[in-house]
């Protein structure tokens, strides 16, 4: 079965040169293609930092540069020109195009822009950490990292870029990288919709990008399951605030509008990896709180949502904080991430959960599986079991479900790579399809998956990982 991938980019922000952009991913049947708007506008902030002394100020402007380059002009003058050019030059593209996919010029374009985008990102990073003798190790290990995994980048990444199941570049909000990417089922008439995963994508908070989540979205597409990407501002374009509110916007988009892509809105999951499942854990219960709330308005709902997936993520900051800092992610940068150390329970799940006053929100939470690996020494294990524990003792029903020995990288990289039988992708689609026969029976005559790295290439990968 073949796939698609969906990005969604912000319509208000620039076409051409960066200041903060985002995406996610949906995959959706052949037959809606051309429904598809493509919006191509990865942005990062080029400001200076500012002193970090010792949090790092929020995000400065997005806004200041464009909006009065023409006296007498209105301040949305240029935002709006320039949705109006994106959405011509998409639609023009498609009728074009008959088949919906993007040509080579173009995909290389996007590749191009995506690798500019990943360059900022690390320069910022850069500027930010300093160049210490412990970042310069860790930076030379994910190199080497990189190189060993390259030859299965290269194919996960010449399907996202040139697959004509591939949309990049939806819109789901009007702030910088506020777009999506998804993988589409393809050569399925729409009969019956398919199930839906929303997946945010992990980074420390620093370097999610939507494109980490299109080799789980290819796999899960192969399986008749649409994957929509969400990208979301990284610091220091944004804090954990402006995260969780892009997730969460992100998320309604998926729940008003994946009908238009050919998924059921009533089979909606929501997952997220390591600092994804973090800033999504969060997500859903700010929305549980909310409409717990009176009077709230809100744009989707937690019972849209089936069960929240959790891959290698940290849910109580408290116990992390100083991990982290002993890991190299240094405790007056992570601090200025999550907006203070007065802010880290409020970001943390484990610890809100447990608050009285919001005990009506937590009953409102689906179905809760966290899977970790016991040898990860990223976020350690006891995280997610720890949480998962936590919730059952509130009535959530929730179960922790550990790999003996995988990393931090093995489950969501390594070990798809290395093809055929893989225990956490058995699982995760076993949950998904649950109650549905025909694809249970489907799952267990589907051919095993193809290896895309070499076994001696992984196991040296695995040994130099920083992460």
């Amino acid at each position: 079965m073949n796939s698609q991938i969906l990005p969604i980019s912000n319509p208000s922000s620039s076409l051409a040169i960066p200041t903060g952009a985002a995406a996610t991913m949906f995959l959706r049947s052949q037959d809606d293609l051309s429904a598809t708007r493509l919006l191509i506008s990865p942005q990062f902030d080029d400001d200076k930092p500012t002193e970090v002394k010792p949090f790092l100020p929020r995000s400065s402007s997005f806004t200041t540069t464009t909006t009065t380059a023409v006296a007498g002009s209105s301040p949305n003058f240029y935002q709006k020109r320039r949705r109006r050019t994106a959405s011509d030059n998409s639609l023009s593209f498609f009728s074009g195009n008959g088949g919906g996919g993007t040509g080579r010029g173009q995909a290389f374009r996007e590749g191009f822009g995506c690798g500019e985008s990943i360059t900022r990102l690390c320069s910022d990073l850069l500027r930010y950490l300093g160049v210490g003798y412990r970042w310069m190790k860790r930076f030379l290990g994910l190199g080497c990292y990189a190189f060993l995994l390259f030859p299965g980048f290269v194919q996960v990444g010449f399907h996202y870029f040139y697959s004509s199941q591939v949309r990049r570049g939806i819109v789901y909000g009007d702030q910088p990288r506020n777009s999506c990417a998804g993988l589409i089922c393809t050569y399925l008439k729409i009969v019956m919709a398919r199930p839906v995963v929303t997946f945010v994508t992990g980074g420390a908070w620093i370097i999610g990008y939507k494109a980490w989540g299109s080799l789980l979205g290819q796999q899960l597409s192969d399986r008749d399951i649409i994957v929509a990407c969400i990208d979301y501002r990284n610091f220091p374009q944004g804090t954990m605030s402006d995260m969780v509110k892009d997730a969460s916007q992100g998320i309604s988009f998926v729940c008003n509008h994946i009908a238009e892509y050919g998924g059921d809105p009533n089979r909606i999951y929501l997952m997220g990896q390591s600092a994804g499942a973090h800033i999504a854990a969060c997500a859903l219960l700010d929305q549980a709180i909310k409409e717990s709330g009176e009077g709230e308005s809100t744009s989707w709902s937690v019972s849209q949502i089936n069960a929240y997936f959790g891959l290698s993520g940290g849910y109580n900051l408290l116990n992390l904080v100083d991990y982290f800092h002993s890991r190299g992610l240094y405790r007056s940068i992570f601090l200025s991430i999550m907006e203070g150390e007065q802010s880290l329970p409020r970001f943390s799940p484990e610890v809100m959960v447990q608050d009285p006053n919001i005990r009506n929100a937590v009953s409102l939470l689906p179905p809760i599986v966290l899977f970790h690996g016991t040898g990860d020494y990223s976020i350690p294990s006891d995280a997610s079991k720890n949480f998962a524990d936590t919730l059952q003792r509130l009535g959530v029903k929730a179960e922790s479900v550990l790999y003996e020995g995988r990393t931090h990288t093995d489950l969501f990289l390594q070990d798809p790579m290395r093809g055929g039988k893989d225990q956490l992708f058995e699982d995760l689609v076993g949950y998904i399809h649950a109650g549905d026969a025909e694809a249970l029976a489907k799952d267990a005559s589907a051919p095993p998956r193809k290896r895309l790295v070499p076994e001696f290439m992984l196991k040296l990968a695995r040994a130099v990982s920083p992460f």
